[in-house]
């Protein structure tokens, strides 16, 4: 497939190809979907043009991750400010599928790389937290919706379902998705092995230095690569509100001043850093993955395979999906009219 034109092969050995990927640390233009589409259009250029074939986004990159609002939301209260607050985000999400899915897909295609997009989607007026993740044909692959909403999060997005945890088995890799503290739960993660994840991507909100510490055990864990991708932002990058309440990384308070520090890092399955971290500013973080380390790292662990342990432990996943209304038709047979039948 044209996919590999850009892979080589280390000793001709198909098992130890090398995947270029690349991680975009950008910030969300906030309340402007057209203009981060487009903003992610460079950065989808940019990255092609140095040879990536994997592209991946933060959380929250369409839409936005809304860091420091409240919505006006306290225990047992609510305002007509963060209601209109609301209103906004809820304007600034997408559909799915919808006009900017498809305008990601011929992103995807016309660059010719595999794609995963942070997204805030919307599905009537309830919020989700999604990946989605593209082809480098410019076919949408699908999504995942972020299982559990963490903190203040639960009250602006809802909860996602075991029918969107997918990998996808691609020319590139086997790809999947965790996103933010998903990561730290373990049966989450363990579904996600199950699959046979290989490119393990992780956009996440969290840019502290802990969280390089849940990334490396991830990657040795699962025995896979892992891509973190974090926004870049300051204050300048949000919209003016006095009810934000932001946790800066630095004691200044201007806009300037650093909210979200980015962080974004690539991991190989044998604990290496290949790429990042980057607290500094805004970019792109590039590595090239011998997907040959897969299978060196799992000489010795393979989480659910010869270092596993059916007999004691086992883990059940409900892929189905959960609608909260299902509507059950019933046909009724239709009287018998014989008798106005002509004889």
């Amino acid at each position: 497939m044209s996919t590999l034109k850009n892979t080589t092969q280390v000793n001709g050995d198909a098992s130890s190809s090398i995947v270029r990927a690349t991680i975009v640390q950008a910030s969300t233009v906030y309340n402007d979907t057209p203009k981060t589409i487009e903003k992610a259009e460079k950065l989808i250029a940019e990255a092609a043009s140095n040879g990536s074939e994997l592209v991946v986004f933060p959380e929250g990159f369409i839409g936005g991750y809304p860091r420091g609002f409240r919505f006006g939301i306290a225990v047992g209260i609510h305002n007509e400010e963060g209601r209109d607050d609301f209103r906004k985000y809820h304007a600034s999400a997408i559909h799915v599928p919808g006009p900017e899915v498809d305008k990601l897909a011929e992103l995807a295609r016309k660059n010719n790389v595999y794609l995963v997009m942070g997204a805030i989607e919307k599905d009537g007026y309830t919020l989700y937290c999604t990946a989605l993740f593209f082809n480098s044909e410019g076919r949408f692959l699908g999504k995942h919706r972020k299982v559990m909403p963490t903190s203040l999060e639960r009250c602006i997005w809802g909860f996602g379902d075991g029918s969107t945890i997918p990998v996808y088995d691609t020319p590139i890799g086997k790809l999947g998705a965790a996103i933010c503290w998903e990561n730290r739960m373990p049966l989450y993660r363990t579904a996600l092995y199950g699959k046979g994840v290989e490119l393990y991507c992780a956009p996440t909100a969290d840019g502290s230095k802990e969280w390089q510490s849940s990334m490396m055990h991830i990657a040795m864990e699962g025995g896979c690569f892992v891509l973190s991708a974090c926004q870049f932002c300051q204050r300048k990058d949000f919209p003016a509100h006095v009810d934000h309440l932001f946790t800066d990384w630095y004691d200044d308070q201007h806009d300037e001043a650093i909210v979200s520090q980015g962080g974004s890092v690539i991991i190989s399955p044998l604990g290496k850093v290949l790429a990042g971290p980057n607290f500094e500013s805004e970019g792109l973080i590039t590595a090239d993955l011998d997907l040959g380390d897969i299978a060196r790292a799992k000489l010795y662990f393979d989480v659910v395979g010869h270092y596993s342990k059916p007999d004691v432990f086992n883990l059940t996943v409900n892929e189905h999906p959960k609608k909260p209304v299902t509507f059950v038709s019933k046909t009724v047979k239709a009287e018998d009219d014989s008798e106005f039948k002509e004889k």
